[in-house]
């Protein structure tokens, strides 16, 4: 994907593991748990390791994140996709702490937005598997009809230590 500002990276110790976040200008572009499937797929080419006042919040909001505290706002975003996936992220917004969606409800959700009838949840799926913010877009909060834990692309594990810092009981792994 090519834009005019370079991308900046800068990295968090989590307790799930290392991860890198991408910003670009003053907007957050990119928040990856290192190696997870689709790592880095939005970043431009041309990238360059960065601190800065919007990677301080961002290790803010992922500190009381990780502490079990609400942050309490969302960072300024660039979701970087199709017009639908950034549909579907924009959803995920919506989806409170400490509560679930199940894909089908989602994909209501998503057809609602775009004002159809229906969409697909599995469409509605692969969305939420490219989102490129882990954690703040909550893409961990959807899980499977019979309330299972499926799709995170950062790993079933860290889904569900995630639903457990939200307070959430989780479902079981499929």
């Amino acid at each position: 994907m090519t834009v005019n500002s370079r991308d900046v990276i800068f990295h968090y110790d989590s307790p799930l593991g290392r991860m890198t976040a991408a910003f670009e200008a003053s907007y957050l572009v990119g928040l990856w748990f290192d190696g997870q499937k689709h790592f880095g797929s939005t970043l431009n080419e041309d990238t360059a390791e960065g601190e800065g006042v919007l990677p301080e919040q961002i290790r803010s909001w992922l500190d009381q994140y990780f502490d079990g505290t609400v942050p309490g706002y969302v960072p300024p975003l660039r979701l970087r996709g199709t017009s639908f996936q950034q549909t579907v992220w924009s959803c995920l917004l919506k989806i409170p702490w400490g509560k679930t969606v199940t894909y089908g409800e989602l994909a209501k959700q998503t057809a609602a937005v775009l004002g159809r009838t229906s969409m697909s949840a599995q469409a509605v799926g692969s969305a939420v598997g490219r989102n490129p913010i882990s954690i703040i877009v909550p893409c961990h909060r959807v899980i499977g009809a019979d309330g299972s834990l499926i799709g995170y692309a950062g790993g079933l594990t860290r889904k569900e230590k995630l639903l457990s810092i939200e307070g959430r009981s989780t479902a079981v792994i499929k």
